[in-house]
This record gives structure tokens, sequence and C-alpha cells, in this order.
């Protein structure tokens, strides 16, 4: 679990995140929505320990991680998986070794053991067969799941997923979202989500925050947000032809 407390971000005199605080509960997809400017990548860099904010806590399992020395943030990558939005796999490695690498900067597992435990994890996204591949000879969807695969290699207490399904097609994108959806629900992990993808909003936001101006505007689930009065919510989703197409059919209801 984390909690953020009272988070205020700003830069020169903008302020950017102004007074937020949430919970993200084990187990449960939490999605960070909003527009462009609206804050999200910021609070994500924050929970995740990148960037301090200026006023307030973030709370890893009674940790508050910004009161944290270098030796103990390096403790806490550990627990962290992290999948980017261009999946970030090094060029320079087949996909096994990009899946090995957390595990050599930070196991101590003998060579052996790294090998099964990153083929372990390739197989759970249904990729083992690309162990020997360079992650050049993959699709987009491939990169995603190959990157997934090295996020979840240190068995992480916490995810964190930055625009997942960027550069994706919608099928692809599904796929991603559900595998994203069953390995939080699996090994009960908190899984904190930024992302601009209404399908991601309403197939996993188990939790969703939505962001407006730096200030948190709604929080609540994918089927709450189908019924909310939040004006600038609705604005934000009728901008969204799934969404808008979701909501139209429940007032004819």
């Amino acid at each position: 679990m984390i909690e953020i407390s009272s988070i205020y971000k700003k830069f020169d005199n903008q302020v950017v995140l102004n007074d937020i605080s949430a919970l993200f509960d084990n187990g449960k997809t939490n999605l960070i929505i909003g527009k462009s400017g609206a804050g999200k990548t910021v609070l994500l860099k924050c929970i995740v320990g990148l960037l301090n904010p200026d006023n307030g806590k973030v709370i890893y399992d009674g940790r508050d991680i910004i009161s944290f020395n270098k030796k103990e943030r390096m403790l806490l990558r550990r627990e962290i998986g992290m999948l980017f939005q261009n999946a970030a796999l090094f060029d320079s490695m087949s996909v096994l070794e990009n899946v090995m690498f957390p595990l050599d900067m930070f196991s101590t597992m003998t060579y052996k053991e790294r090998v099964k435990r990153a083929q372990f994890c390739l197989d759970r996204v249904n990729l083992l067969e690309a162990q020997d591949k360079s992650p050049d000879e993959l699709s987009g969807g491939m990169q995603k799941r190959a990157a997934i695969a090295r996020a979840i290699a240190l068995e992480p207490r916490y995810l964190f997923c930055d625009e997942p399904n960027s550069g994706l097609d919608p099928q692809t994108s599904l796929r991603i979202d559900e595998l994203i959806h069953d390995i939080t629900k699996e090994y009960n992990i908190t899984t904190v989500v930024n992302t601009h993808d209404m399908n991601s909003v309403m197939g996993i936001g188990d939790h969703i925050l939505f962001l407006a101006d730096g200030k948190l505007s709604w929080e609540g689930n994918k089927n709450e947000i189908l019924h909310t009065d939040n004006e600038t919510l609705n604005s934000f989703l009728f901008s969204s032809d799934l969404v808008r197409k979701v909501k139209e059919m429940g007032m004819r209801k």
C-alpha cells in the first residue's frame, strides 16, 4: 500500500501539484488520468521518488520515503518494478539478458538462479520463445511484454507504469492492460499507472485519480466514473469516443 499526503510541488513560480492526497491499495490497478499538463507525470515521479515534493509525505507501507537516505532509497529500489513508456529495453542485450538485468544489479542469486527466474518471468508474459532474440526483432507489443517481465523479475511489491499503451494498437493495448491487471491481482502488487488511454480506464480502472490543473478533481472506480457529475471530468471523458458511447448507452436505459 502507498499513501500520499498533501503533496505539493512547484517549479519556479508555477504550482504543478496542489495538496494531493490518496491511497493506493495492494492488488488494485490504480490509474492517474488527466489532460496534458495536469500534473500526472510529476505526481508519478514524486511517488516513485524521482522527485521530492516541496511539502507532503509519500508513505510505502508505513515508511515515509522522502526522509530516506541514499542507501535506503537503493534498498527500496529492489521492491519497485518500472514499466517505461517506450519499454526502454537495451538493444545490445538479448531479451533474456534484459530481463536478467535487475537481477544482476540487485539480487544475490547465482547465475543459474537468475536465468531460471528470468525465464519464469518471460514465460509468465508468454514470451519465453523470444528469449534469445534482440529487442529490435520484437514487435511493439512484444517489447512491452518483455519490459513487464523485467519489471517483475525482482518480485516487486510496487509496480509503476508510465503510459504503458503508448504507440500500441487497440488490440495489443488490451492485452497489455489485461497482463498488468492479472499480475497485479496474482501477486498482490501495489500498481500505479499513468495513462491517457480511456480503454484502460474502462477496462482495468480499479481505482482512478483524475487530476485537473494540479489538483485532485475526482476519485473513484471505472463504474463510478460513468455516473459522475464532475463537469471537468465529464468534459475530459466526452472527448473519448469510447466513454461517450458508453455514457450515452447508459442514458438511454
